[in-house]
């Protein structure tokens, strides 16, 4: 497994801070204006890249009045797939400002392809990385077409089972997908947490060789985060500018506030894991006085004896350990030693 990725000159990996995806999606809602502010709110979050996703109502369904075609349930109640998708989906003339926008803004753009038609249109825009959505998993062609581009890959897993996963990795890789994260995903608008199995990360790592990440569709910030101490390298959160604006994905969306908040909070987790360490710390040499140790409190002669009289266990910690007192008790010192003094092995005669 390759230490990890890049993306348009970032490093991704365990070795490196998580990099953030902020997801566009369909947050939008019809405005354009609305998708550049949403980028704008991004990048002053600290977001790595914004993540739009590429396909219309025509390519990614039919307009068809039959019941499998109708949303019954859940946050889309009552909408058929083509309405849906009619409303939500980017506009294609939008992608090229949007890219403009993203350079001028100096984040990663790049999206999520739902049809071979998308990733013509994405490469003539020189997407530098794509991402396969948790419901595309499936469709291995599509993976085939965006890994013969040889650009990096994301792969989101909700829904999909092992062996599933398993065929989307081996038909990337064996159509020249060198770079891929896999991602752990929930496919629920909003998903609870309490379903979220976080450390199902660290297995799709060791079981298919890969690294691995969160797309997280809670709606607050606390499992993205805790992701991290998990092993995921990269976390991917819808973003919106208002959760309450109407739109299709605005509700399990995190607003601008609560997108910065994760990219300091996951940077943190980071920082945290460290190595594993049981030397003291830079922030514990301080603190050495709040241990304790043995110390004279009563002046000593040379030749007398060490007792439960003269000598203690007490703060500060520049002493003996505290583990040493029976041995030497009843022994003689070696010189004389003034009440405050911290215990030396030196002060003990020899026998």
């Amino acid at each position: 497994m390759n230490p990890y990725i890049t993306i348009d000159g970032r490093k991704i990996g365990p070795d490196y801070p998580p990099y953030i995806i902020a997801e566009l999606s369909a947050n939008h809602n019809g405005d354009i204006n609305r998708a550049f502010q949403i980028m704008e709110e991004a990048k002053k979050a600290g977001a790595n890249a914004i993540k739009l996703q590429t396909y219309t109502h025509e390519t990614i369904t039919m307009d068809c009045d039959s019941e499998e075609f109708q949303i019954r349930g859940g946050l889309w109640d009552g909408q058929s797939l083509y309405a849906l998708y009619k409303g939500a989906h980017m506009p294609w003339e939008w992608h090229q400002p949007l890219f403009e926008k993203a350079k001028e803004l100096g984040i990663t753009i790049f999206s999520s392809p739902f049809d071979f038609t998308a990733v013509e249109l994405l490469e003539d825009l020189n997407a530098p990385a794509y991402k396969i959505a948790s419901f595309e998993l499936i469709d291995l062609p599509l993976i085939k077409r965006v890994a013969q581009t040889g650009k990096p890959m994301i792969m989101s897993t909700g829904m999909a089972n092992k062996e599933e996963i398993a065929e989307a990795i081996k038909t990337a890789r064996d159509n020249g997908c060198k770079e891929l994260v896999v991602l752990h995903c929930v496919s629920g608008y909003p998903a609870p947490a309490d379903q979220y199995n976080l450390k199902t990360i660290a297995d799709i790592a060791q079981r298919f060789e890969v690294l691995s990440g969160l797309s997280d569709h809670t709606i607050d910030n606390a499992t993205a985060v805790a992701s991290v101490a998990l092993g995921a390298c990269l976390i991917e959160k819808h973003v919106t500018m208002d959760r309450n604006g109407g739109g299709a994905d605005d509700s399990f969306s995190l607003e601008p506030l609560e997108l910065a908040q994760l990219c300091k909070d996951a940077k943190t987790a980071w920082q945290a894991m460290g190595q594993v360490n049981y030397e003291r710390t830079e922030a514990e040499k301080g603190n050495v006085k709040f241990r304790r140790s043995l110390y004279v409190v009563k002046d000593i002669n040379v030749g007398e004896a060490f007792t439960m009289n003269n000598v203690r266990s007490i703060r500060p910690g520049f002493g003996m350990a505290p583990k040493f007192l029976e041995d030497i008790l009843g022994k003689k010192a070696s010189r004389f030693v003034e009440k405050g003094t911290a215990l030396q092995a030196e002060f003990i005669a020899k026998n």
